[in-house]
């Protein structure tokens, strides 16, 4: 009864559970917002909007009262901001070129098979187009045929021609054969 109630060594323990739950992320949906960000980020529209908003805080923060001016000339405020968005952007970019690679392998890998499947439907057709090759040399071709034909066309043609040698005398059938 002892032995039952001792862990094993075999068997994994049970994981211990927290108080506080852990949130359950998505992998796919984060990897699907990280492309989607990172394909906005390659855009014209993008750069356009980016440079508007960077134009405009430098303009409001030089030509503003000083009053209403919330970072002075070094705009350091400003590249701290442009610093953090690049930090959250790079790792964002390269989860969305790991994935961008995993698919690029997994298409790789069925182009590799459909090309094995190919070269083998190849090899096969060559050794079917070389049997049939082989057949064929044994089959009439058309070219033979046309001049037996022509050969016995013309054997045709000598045997009805009419010899003058041969008018008087009777066909051989009936020399042969006696009368009734």
């Amino acid at each position: 009864m002892s032995e039952s109630r001792r862990p094993r060594l075999d068997t994994p323990r049970d994981t211990r559970r927290s108080f506080v739950r852990r949130p359950a992320l998505d992998a796919d949906a984060f990897g699907v917002f990280a492309e989607s960000f990172a394909r906005y980020m390659g855009t014209a529209k993008f750069l356009l909007w980016m440079s508007l908003f960077v134009a405009a805080w430098i303009a409001w923060n030089v030509l503003a009262p000083a009053d209403l001016r919330f970072d002075e000339f070094p705009f350091i405020f400003l590249t701290l901001m442009l610093s953090l968005q690049a930090s959250y952007a790079a790792p964002l970019i390269l989860l969305a070129q790991n994935r961008q690679e995993q698919r690029d392998k997994v298409i790789a890998e069925q182009d590799r098979q459909a090309n094995a499947r190919a070269h083998a439907d190849m090899e096969f057709l060559a050794r079917e187009v070389a049997s049939l090759r082989m057949s064929v040399g044994e089959v009439a071709t058309r070219d033979f045929l046309r001049s037996e034909l022509r050969g016995l066309l013309g054997d045709i043609e000598e045997l009805s021609r009419p010899d003058l040698s041969t008018e008087h005398q009777p066909p051989p059938d009936q020399v042969s054969r006696p009368g009734p």
